[in-house]
């Protein structure tokens, strides 16, 4: 991230080619299903209860989960019951994490008891009016992307300015004017992969995007060495779920964890982290087949999916999907197991194939 003159300039970069490996030494939720339950009855209740006007101005954007936001989250809890998970971000929300592993996942941000940020996947994940997996033509229809979105605050203003790969990945809209949705499009099949809807506020925290502003930026919280690790954790966990799901839309079977390549992805990421470089190969020269071998990790086959400066987990995973080699690993038909580490903003996968 870089401040010149009041522009800010976010940068992602993921590596254009993953590899496979081969070892020829080496042998052979409950609370999810209450979503579609009550978001059904949410649904219904619309009829009776008007959607309040700083919410939603635009009736079509009045479905199901975009009336979660501003909700308490003890009615999240409520309803939905206790998360997977709740993971600490490093925008100072933290994610509930709801998933049934293979056809939903919702993240929902909590700040302050408030829900101001949702990232939802699968294909059976309520986002009416859009709908995962639709065309992407039909989805730009109806939100009407501009490269150029705007958000004041009192005297305070701000320009998103979106590039060409924004626009094409990743385009961003204003559905009121205090909320924001960020839509991911797959390339290679044109269609809607997942949403992120967020505040205004949320969306100058993370700084997705170009931006001229004038006035003031949230800061970033300052967080320990032991919040940092708490982020690197959740980080990890909505990877691996993330990528379970995206998989199942392929009808790919989903991936086993494998805690001893968690450690050697994130050293890895560490590595590239604290040295400052980005690539498959660490400064000693060794690639993952050798990082493998110094755990004593056995395999049949092994690819590698890295990136960098996303602004979290979902982005990552979304932008691998977009990217022709990460995507094969990804995607890969023989991969059985699967081990993510974080370090802060650098963030590696790595895949095996292993015997049962």
């Amino acid at each position: 991230m870089r401040f010149i003159r009041g522009i800010i300039v976010f940068i992602v970069v993921a590596a254009c080619t993953f590899y496979i490996i081969e070892n020829d030494q080496l042998k052979p939720d409950d609370a999810i299903d209450k979503i579609g339950q009550f978001l059904t009855e949410k649904k219904n209740e619309l009829i009776e209860k008007p959607v309040p006007e700083n919410i939603m101005v635009a009736e079509r954007f009045s479905g199901d989960l975009f009336q979660w936001i501003g909700e308490d989250s003890e009615v999240l809890l409520e309803e939905l019951g206790e998360p997977k998970r709740k993971d600490l971000s490093s925008y100072g929300y933290t994610w509930w994490v709801y998933t049934n592993g293979t056809t939903q996942y919702i993240q929902f941000g909590v700040l302050d008891g408030l829900i101001q940020t949702i990232y939802a996947t699968g294909e059976d994940s309520k986002i009416e009016p859009l709908q995962i997996g639709e065309s992407s033509d039909k989805v730009r229809e109806e939100l009407q992307f501009e490269n150029e979105v705007t958000y004041s605050e009192g005297i305070s203003s701000y320009i998103f300015q979106l590039e060409e790969e924004d626009m094409a990945m990743r385009p961003l809209a204003k559905i009121t004017d205090e909320i924001f949705i960020q839509t991911y499009f797959d390339t290679f099949t044109d269609q809607l992969s997942s949403v992120r809807i967020m505040t205004a506020d949320i969306l100058l925290r993370q700084r997705p995007f170009g931006l001229s502003y004038r006035g003031n930026l949230p800061e970033a919280p300052d967080l320990s060495n032991e919040e940092w690790e708490q982020v690197e954790s959740g980080m990890e966990q909505q990877i691996f779920d993330i990528t379970n799901v995206i998989r199942s839309s392929f009808q790919k079977d989903t991936l086993t964890w494998e805690d001893s390549v968690s450690e050697v992805a994130f050293l890895h990421s560490k590595d590239m982290a604290e040295n400052n470089y980005f690539s498959h190969y660490s400064l000693n020269g060794y690639g993952l087949k050798e990082r493998l071998e110094e755990k004593n990790v056995s395999y049949f086959a092994a690819g590698e999916n890295i990136a960098a400066q996303y602004v979290d987990a979902p982005a990552a995973v979304e932008g691998w999907l977009n990217s022709e080699g990460h995507r094969e690993a990804l995607l890969h038909d023989d991969y059985t197991h699967l081990g993510v580490g974080v370090y802060r903003l650098y963030y590696t996968q790595n895949f095996l194939t292993k015997p049962f």
